[in-house]
C-alpha cells in the first residue's frame, strides 16, 4: 500500500486532474490511498473570504465563494459527462460541492455578521478547499472506472486545538486511520482524503499550517505502515538550488530523511517542512514526482545518506530574517541566562532559527518578526537588545560536513564579497548555515552552486 498526494497545481483544473488519474491507474495494484490539496489558489480566495468577514464585508465574501462556486461546478463538468452512464454520478457530485458551497456561506455571514473571525472560524473557512477538491477527484476517478471512495480527513486525522497550526495527535490518528481506511483498502476501493485538516477530539475543524497537506500525507502513511509515500508536486523533486535564483541547478535523485528536512526548513518549498518526520519514525521511503513530468525520475528520500563524490548536496536560502542581538555583561559567569532569554520566544511563542553566543552576547534569528517590540521590550530586561532586519539564511547540506576539513574556508572563499553576520554549523553534521544580507543571497547561491557543483557524482545527480 502506498500514499499518492497531489499538490494544488497538480489538481489545478480537469487537465491535470485527469493526468493524475492516470498516474493513479498507473499504480492501482499497489493499492493507493490517495491525499489532494485544495486546486491550485483557491486557498488564497479562501483566505480572502476570511479577511473579508472579519472587515463585515459580507458582500466581497459572496462574490468570491460564486466565482469559487463556478469554477468547481465547471472542473466536475469537465471531468464527468453528462450523458446517461454518468447522470448520476454528476449529479452526486455536484449535490456535494452545494453542500458545502451553502455550508461556506453559512460560515461566512455568520462570521460577517459578528464582525469577529476567531482562529477556528478561519479554519472552518480555509479547509474548504481540500474538502471540495476531494468530492471532485473522488467523482473523475469513479468515471474512469476506478473504484474510489471520498473520505474525510477529519474523522481519522486528530490534532490538538491550536486551530491555523494545529498538531497531530499520532496515537489517536494511528487507531482512527486504521479504522476509517484499511476496510476500504482491503476491499480494494481507492480513498480519497484531504490533507492540510483535521479536528480536534470534540470534532472541531483544525488546519496544520500552509502546505500542511505533504505532512498529512506522511502522517496517514505512518499510521498505516505504507510501503511508500509519494509527494506529486510541479518539480522534478529537490534540487541542487532554486533554478530560479542557479539556472545551472541539478535534480538530486537520492538524499537522507536529514538532509532532506534541513533543506525544507531552509527554504526548499518543495517539501514541508514537517513531512519527513513521522516517515522517519517508521523508515517509510518519501519520493517526490512531477504530476506533468512523471517520466523524470523524482527524488528519493531515504533513512540513510548516499555516499557520493560531491561535498554538497544541496543549497537552501530563507529570504525575510531578523537578527535580535542581546548583549549583557551579567552573562559572564552566570549560569540561567540563556533559559532567561528563550523564556521571553517562549512567552511570545516565536521561534527561533540559527543562536550564536559569545561571553557576553548572544545572537538570534527569527523568520517571524511579527511580535518583535515585545520582545525586545521584555529582553531589554536583560541587556542591550539590537534589532537587524532584512536578512537571509544561507544553508549548505551535505552528509558529514561537520568533519570536513577546508570546508568553511571554501564556502566563505566563494561569497567574500558578503558581509557574514552569523555563522552556524557545530549543531549540525549535515549543515553550515550563515547570516548574509538579504540583497546578496542570489549571488552568494550562485558563487557557492558554481563552487560546489562544477562536477557531479553521476550515482546521485541527473
Amino acid at each position: 500500500m502506498i500514499i499518492m498526494k497531489f499538490g494544488g497545481t497538480s489538481v489545478q483544473d480537469a487537465a491535470a486532474i485527469n493526468n493524475a488519474i492516470e498516474i493513479i491507474r498507473g499504480r492501482i495494484s499497489r493499492r493507493p490511498v490517495v491525499v489532494v490539496s485544495a486546486m491550485a489558489r483557491v486557498t488564497d480566495s479562501l483566505l480572502e473570504i476570511a479577511t473579508a468577514v472579519s472587515a463585515r464585508d459580507y458582500e466581497k465574501a459572496s462574490s468570491i465563494i460564486r466565482l469559487l462556486r463556478d469554477r468547481h461546478r465547471s472542473t466536475t463538468a469537465e471531468l464527468i459527462p453528462a450523458d446517461e452512464s454518468h447522470r448520476r454520478l454528476r449529479g452526486s457530485v455536484e449535490q456535494k460541492l452545494d453542500v458545502l458551497f451553502n455550508e461556506l456561506e453559512t460560515i461566512a455571514l455568520a462570521a460577517a455578521t459578528l464582525g469577529e473571525l476567531t482562529n477556528r472560524t478561519q479554519d472552518a473557512i480555509v479547509s474548504m478547499g481540500e474538502r471540495l477538491s476531494s468530492v471532485i477527484v473522488a467523482g473523475a476517478l469513479q468515471a474512469k472506472s476506478i473504484n474510489a471512495e471520498m473520505v474525510d480527513s477529519r474523522a481519522f486525522v486528530v490534532t490538538d486545538n491550536h486551530f491555523t497550526a494545529a498538531v497531530p495527535r499520532m496515537k489517536e490518528t494511528e487507531l482512527k486511520a486504521r479504522e476509517v481506511l484499511q476496510p476500504l483498502i482491503d476491499s480494494h476501493v481507492t480513498p480519497v482524503a484531504q490533507g492540510f485538516i483535521g479536528a480536534t477530539i470534540d470534532g472541531f475543524t483544525t488546519t496544520i499550517g500552509r502546505g500542511g497537506s505533504d505532512y498529512s500525507a506522511a502522517i496517514i502513511g505512518a499510521s498505516l505502515g505504507a510501503e511508500a509515500i509519494e509527494i506529486w508536486t510541479d518539480v522534478d523533486g529537490l534540487m541542487t538550488a532554486d533554478p530560479r535564483v542557479a539556472p545551472d541547478a541539478r535534480r538530486i535523485k537520492i538524499i537522507s530523511f536529514g538532509e532532506a528536512a534541513e533543506l525544507s526548513y531552509f527554504g526548499a518549498k518543495v517539501l514541508h517542512p514537517s513531512t519527513v518526520l513521522p516517515a522517519v519514525e517508521k523508515g517509510i521511503p518519501v519520493y517526490i514526482f512531477n504530476t506533468h513530468n512523471p517520466a523524470s525520475g523524482g527524488t528519493t528520500i531515504v533513512a540513510e545518506p548516499q555516499p557520493s563524490r560531491n561535498l554538497i548536496k544541496s543549497i537552501a536560502f530563507k529570504r525575510g530574517v531578523t537578527i535580535v542581538n542581546i548583549t549583557s555583561t551579567r552573562m559572564l559567569l552566570a549560569h540561567g541566562f540563556l533559559r532567561t532569554i528563550f523564556d521571553v520566544f517562549d512567552r511570545y511563542e516565536t521561534s527561533v532559527d540559527v543562536v550564536t553566543t559569545s561571553e557576553v552576547s548572544v545572537s538570534i534569528t527569527l523568520d517571524n518578526a511579527e511580535r518583535i517590540e515585545p520582545i525586545k521590550r521584555d529582553l531589554e530586561g536583560i541587556g542591550q537588545v539590537a534589532v537587524e532586519k532584512h536578512k537571509a539564511i544561507v544553508c549548505v547540506v551535505g552528509n558529514d560536513l561537520k568533519f570536513t576539513p577546508g570546508l568553511a574556508g571554501r564556502v566563505f572563499g566563494a561569497v567574500s564579497g558578503s558581509n557574514v553576520n552569523m555563522i552556524s554549523q557545530g549543531a549540525s553534521e549535515i549543515n553550515l548555515s550563515f547570516v548574509i544580507d538579504e540583497s546578496d543571497v542570489e549571488q552568494a547561491v550562485r558563487l557557492l552552486h558554481k563552487e560546489f557543483f562544477s562536477e557531479l557524482d553521476p550515482a546521485v545527480f541527473a
